[in-house]
Protein backbone atom coordinates (compact mmCIF):
# COMPACT_ATOMS: atom_id res chain seq x y z
CA UNK A 1 0.00 0.00 0.00
CA UNK A 2 2.75 2.45 0.96
CA UNK A 3 4.63 1.84 -2.31
CA UNK A 4 1.47 2.15 -4.43
CA UNK A 5 0.44 5.51 -2.95
CA UNK A 6 3.95 6.93 -2.97
CA UNK A 7 4.30 5.92 -6.60
CA UNK A 8 1.10 7.56 -7.84
CA UNK A 9 -0.01 10.88 -6.39
CA UNK A 10 0.74 11.04 -2.70
CA UNK A 11 3.17 10.29 0.08
CA UNK A 12 2.45 7.91 2.91
CA UNK A 13 4.36 6.47 5.85
CA UNK A 14 2.99 3.40 7.59
CA UNK A 15 3.86 2.80 11.23
CA UNK A 16 2.38 -0.07 13.23
CA UNK A 17 1.50 0.84 16.80
CA UNK A 18 -0.80 -0.02 19.66
CA UNK A 19 -3.24 2.81 20.43
CA UNK A 20 -3.30 1.64 24.05
CA UNK A 21 0.47 2.03 24.43
CA UNK A 22 1.63 5.59 25.13
CA UNK A 23 5.27 4.93 24.24
CA UNK A 24 4.31 3.54 20.84
CA UNK A 25 2.03 6.49 20.17
CA UNK A 26 4.83 8.91 21.06
CA UNK A 27 7.14 7.01 18.71
CA UNK A 28 4.51 7.17 15.96
CA UNK A 29 4.16 10.91 16.50
CA UNK A 30 7.91 11.36 16.08
CA UNK A 31 7.90 9.26 12.90
CA UNK A 32 5.28 11.57 11.40
CA UNK A 33 7.16 14.70 12.46
CA UNK A 34 10.44 13.36 11.07
CA UNK A 35 8.84 12.36 7.77
CA UNK A 36 6.51 15.30 7.16
CA UNK A 37 7.69 18.06 9.50
CA UNK A 38 4.22 18.86 10.80
CA UNK A 39 1.01 17.16 11.95
CA UNK A 40 -2.23 18.66 10.66
CA UNK A 41 -4.80 16.09 11.72
CA UNK A 42 -5.46 12.96 13.75
CA UNK A 43 -8.09 10.39 12.78
CA UNK A 44 -8.88 8.02 15.64
CA UNK A 45 -10.04 5.00 13.67
CA UNK A 46 -9.12 2.12 15.98
CA UNK A 47 -12.05 0.35 17.57
CA UNK A 48 -14.33 -2.65 17.42
CA UNK A 49 -16.32 -5.22 19.31
CA UNK A 50 -15.52 -8.70 20.60
CA UNK A 51 -17.74 -11.79 20.15
CA UNK A 52 -17.16 -12.65 23.81
CA UNK A 53 -18.70 -9.28 24.76
CA UNK A 54 -21.80 -10.04 22.68
CA UNK A 55 -24.89 -11.67 24.13
CA UNK A 56 -26.30 -14.77 22.42
CA UNK A 57 -28.60 -17.70 23.22
CA UNK A 58 -25.54 -19.39 24.72
CA UNK A 59 -24.11 -16.34 26.50
CA UNK A 60 -26.37 -14.12 28.59
CA UNK A 61 -25.59 -10.58 29.67
CA UNK A 62 -25.08 -11.88 33.21
CA UNK A 63 -22.30 -14.19 32.04
CA UNK A 64 -20.36 -11.84 29.78
CA UNK A 65 -16.71 -12.07 30.91
CA UNK A 66 -15.36 -8.90 32.47
CA UNK A 67 -12.12 -9.10 30.52
CA UNK A 68 -14.00 -9.11 27.21
CA UNK A 69 -16.08 -6.12 28.27
CA UNK A 70 -12.94 -4.32 29.48
CA UNK A 71 -11.18 -4.98 26.18
CA UNK A 72 -14.01 -3.39 24.17
CA UNK A 73 -14.22 -0.37 26.47
CA UNK A 74 -10.46 0.20 26.45
CA UNK A 75 -10.03 -0.29 22.70
CA UNK A 76 -12.79 2.15 21.76
CA UNK A 77 -12.57 4.79 24.49
CA UNK A 78 -9.00 4.72 25.75
CA UNK A 79 -7.90 3.97 22.19
CA UNK A 80 -9.37 7.36 21.29
CA UNK A 81 -8.27 9.30 24.37
CA UNK A 82 -4.60 8.23 24.42
CA UNK A 83 -3.78 9.18 20.79
CA UNK A 84 -5.67 12.44 21.34
CA UNK A 85 -3.40 13.20 24.29
CA UNK A 86 -0.20 12.36 22.43
CA UNK A 87 -1.00 14.06 19.13
CA UNK A 88 -3.23 16.73 20.65
CA UNK A 89 -0.28 18.10 22.60
CA UNK A 90 1.32 18.99 19.25
CA UNK A 91 -1.84 20.80 18.18
CA UNK A 92 -1.84 22.71 21.46
CA UNK A 93 1.75 23.84 20.82
CA UNK A 94 1.18 24.89 17.21
CA UNK A 95 -2.25 26.42 17.97
CA UNK A 96 -4.01 24.52 15.20
CA UNK A 97 -5.06 21.00 14.37
CA UNK A 98 -7.95 18.70 13.64
CA UNK A 99 -9.08 15.57 15.45
CA UNK A 100 -11.68 13.23 13.94
CA UNK A 101 -13.05 10.46 16.14
CA UNK A 102 -15.11 7.48 14.99
CA UNK A 103 -18.30 7.03 16.96
CA UNK A 104 -21.27 4.83 15.99
CA UNK A 105 -25.04 4.62 15.66
CA UNK A 106 -24.85 2.93 19.05
CA UNK A 107 -24.03 6.32 20.55
CA UNK A 108 -27.50 7.57 19.56
CA UNK A 109 -29.52 4.45 20.31
CA UNK A 110 -27.84 1.38 21.82
CA UNK A 111 -28.33 -1.79 19.84
CA UNK A 112 -29.22 -5.14 21.32
CA UNK A 113 -26.56 -7.74 22.12
CA UNK A 114 -23.51 -5.42 22.26
CA UNK A 115 -23.61 -3.59 25.61
CA UNK A 116 -19.90 -2.76 25.96
CA UNK A 117 -19.56 -1.49 22.39
CA UNK A 118 -22.69 0.65 22.75
CA UNK A 119 -21.48 2.16 26.01
CA UNK A 120 -17.97 2.74 24.65
CA UNK A 121 -19.15 4.55 21.52
CA UNK A 122 -21.53 6.73 23.55
CA UNK A 123 -18.49 7.65 25.63
CA UNK A 124 -16.52 8.49 22.46
CA UNK A 125 -19.25 10.93 21.38
CA UNK A 126 -19.29 12.54 24.81
CA UNK A 127 -15.49 12.77 24.86
CA UNK A 128 -15.56 14.38 21.41
CA UNK A 129 -17.75 17.20 22.71
CA UNK A 130 -15.67 17.63 25.86
CA UNK A 131 -12.37 17.75 23.98
CA UNK A 132 -13.73 20.18 21.36
CA UNK A 133 -14.60 22.69 24.07
CA UNK A 134 -11.38 22.10 26.00
CA UNK A 135 -9.05 22.57 23.04
CA UNK A 136 -10.87 25.65 21.73
CA UNK A 137 -11.06 27.37 25.11
CA UNK A 138 -7.71 26.40 26.58
CA UNK A 139 -5.45 26.42 23.51
CA UNK A 140 -6.89 27.73 20.24
CA UNK A 141 -10.21 27.98 18.38
CA UNK A 142 -8.23 26.71 15.39
CA UNK A 143 -8.12 23.26 16.99
CA UNK A 144 -11.29 21.41 16.06
CA UNK A 145 -12.61 18.06 17.30
CA UNK A 146 -15.50 16.23 15.65
CA UNK A 147 -16.71 12.68 15.15
CA UNK A 148 -18.30 10.57 12.46
CA UNK A 149 -20.98 8.05 13.44
CA UNK A 150 -21.17 5.38 10.74
CA UNK A 151 -24.41 3.50 10.30
CA UNK A 152 -24.30 -0.13 9.27
CA UNK A 153 -21.32 -1.20 7.20
CA UNK A 154 -20.68 -4.87 6.48
CA UNK A 155 -17.31 -5.83 7.97
CA UNK A 156 -15.53 -9.00 9.02
CA UNK A 157 -16.27 -8.00 12.60
CA UNK A 158 -20.07 -7.83 12.30
CA UNK A 159 -20.66 -10.22 9.41
CA UNK A 160 -21.54 -13.03 11.83
CA UNK A 161 -24.38 -10.89 13.19
CA UNK A 162 -25.76 -9.73 9.84
CA UNK A 163 -25.47 -12.73 7.53
CA UNK A 164 -25.87 -16.49 7.85
CA UNK A 165 -22.41 -18.01 7.43
CA UNK A 166 -23.84 -21.08 5.67
CA UNK A 167 -26.27 -19.45 3.22
CA UNK A 168 -24.93 -15.90 3.00
CA UNK A 169 -28.48 -14.63 3.45
CA UNK A 170 -29.29 -11.80 5.83
CA UNK A 171 -30.06 -12.81 9.38
CA UNK A 172 -33.24 -11.46 11.01
CA UNK A 173 -31.01 -8.77 12.55
CA UNK A 174 -29.60 -7.85 9.14
CA UNK A 175 -33.08 -7.70 7.62
CA UNK A 176 -34.30 -5.46 10.44
CA UNK A 177 -31.43 -3.05 9.84
CA UNK A 178 -32.16 -2.81 6.11
CA UNK A 179 -35.89 -2.38 6.82
CA UNK A 180 -35.06 0.56 9.11
CA UNK A 181 -32.57 2.16 6.72
CA UNK A 182 -34.50 4.36 4.26
CA UNK A 183 -31.74 4.02 1.64
CA UNK A 184 -32.17 0.21 1.81
CA UNK A 185 -28.53 -0.84 1.86
CA UNK A 186 -25.47 -1.19 4.02
CA UNK A 187 -22.82 1.49 3.80
CA UNK A 188 -19.59 1.10 1.84
CA UNK A 189 -16.25 2.71 2.78
CA UNK A 190 -16.59 5.43 0.14
CA UNK A 191 -19.71 6.70 1.86
CA UNK A 192 -17.53 8.04 4.68
CA UNK A 193 -15.06 9.89 2.45
CA UNK A 194 -17.14 13.00 1.77
CA UNK A 195 -17.87 13.74 5.42
CA UNK A 196 -14.27 13.00 6.40
CA UNK A 197 -12.87 15.36 3.76
CA UNK A 198 -15.37 18.06 4.78
CA UNK A 199 -14.40 17.83 8.45
CA UNK A 200 -10.70 17.93 7.55
CA UNK A 201 -11.06 20.94 5.26
CA UNK A 202 -11.60 24.65 5.86
CA UNK A 203 -15.14 24.19 4.54
CA UNK A 204 -15.97 23.15 8.13
CA UNK A 205 -13.84 25.84 9.79
CA UNK A 206 -16.70 26.90 12.09
CA UNK A 207 -17.65 23.34 13.05
CA UNK A 208 -16.45 21.66 16.23
CA UNK A 209 -17.93 19.30 18.78
CA UNK A 210 -20.40 17.57 16.48
CA UNK A 211 -21.09 13.91 15.73
CA UNK A 212 -22.17 13.39 12.11
CA UNK A 213 -24.33 10.34 11.29
CA UNK A 214 -23.49 8.61 8.01
CA UNK A 215 -26.23 6.03 8.14
CA UNK A 216 -28.50 6.07 5.11
CA UNK A 217 -31.22 7.70 7.19
CA UNK A 218 -31.31 5.04 9.94
CA UNK A 219 -31.23 7.55 12.80
CA UNK A 220 -34.01 9.64 11.21
CA UNK A 221 -36.49 6.78 10.72
CA UNK A 222 -39.01 6.00 13.45
CA UNK A 223 -40.01 2.72 11.85
CA UNK A 224 -43.49 4.01 10.99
Amino acid sequence: TQEKINGVNGRIKIFLGNVLNREQMIEARQVVLDEFGKIDALINGAGGNNPRATTSPDLSFFDLPAEAMDFVMKLNLQGTILPSQVFGSIFAEQKEGNIINISSMNAFRPLTRIPAYSAAKAAVSNFTQWLAVHMAQEYSPNIRVNAIAPGFFMTQQNRFLLTDEKTGELTPRGKTIIDHTPMKRFGVPGDLSGVLLWLLSTASAFVTGIVVPVDGGFSAFSGV
